[in-house]
């Protein structure tokens, strides 16, 4: 599940980057700090995971081996994913791709987080404070100050950034909820009930 979940959250930032609409707000904050240092996508995303990783584990949401592969995965899938597209020239075909990521996105993040294996960057950043913010607003705050910050670094921000600020962590909670999987995950990995 969380192979597959990475493999998936992995392809639908790289559909929402090719659409170039704007994408979800950590992609859009990554992806500034590659165009402004030159550095691949992969490698600004192990920078910028690791330091919200640590920060998550201030407010007790500890990493697990699931924080490492998606942190690792999802950054090589985009970067495999982005060699094989281009950014269509026609804006309906862009609007396409746009709607076809975000349902993506949204099972990915569900599937990943349901493995109970840890959460990534984003999302840890996002359950650190769920409780007493739903995660399914925390997310809308982390998505939005990402895509504040990547486009003071120049990335692309548009009307993707904002349907995945205002819209992508209720999708995530309702995938969740019709897989049937338990976003949470014990707060402390040792803990003998932690899955």
């Amino acid at each position: 599940m969380l192979l597959v979940g990475c493999v998936v959250l992995g392809t639908g930032v790289a559909v929402l980057l090719t659409a170039d609409l704007g994408s979800d707000g950590y992609s859009t904050f990554v992806n500034g700090i590659a165009l402004r240092t030159g550095i691949a996508f992969w490698i600004a995303n192990l920078v910028v995971g690791a330091v919200l990783v640590a920060l998550a584990v201030l407010r007790k949401v500890h990493p697990g081996i699931g924080t490492v592969v998606q942190v690792v995965l999802v950054g090589v899938v985009v970067d495999v994913v982005l060699g094989l597209m281009a950014t269509p020239d026609d804006l309906a075909w862009r609007a396409v791709l746009l709607a076809a990521a975000f349902p993506v996105l949204a099972i990915g993040i569900a599937l990943y987080l349901g493995s109970h294996t840890g959460a990534g960057p984003a999302e840890a950043a996002a359950l650190a404070w769920d409780p007493p913010v739903a995660f399914r607003w925390s997310y809308s705050v982390v998505q939005g100050g990402g895509a504040i910050g990547g486009w003071l670094l120049g990335a692309t921000v548009g009307v993707g950034t904002l349907a995945v600020i205002l819209l992508l962590g209720p999708a995530v909670d309702l995938a969740a909820r019709m897989m049937r999987l338990d976003l949470h995950q014990e707060t402390d990995p040792r803990s003998p009930d932690a899955a």
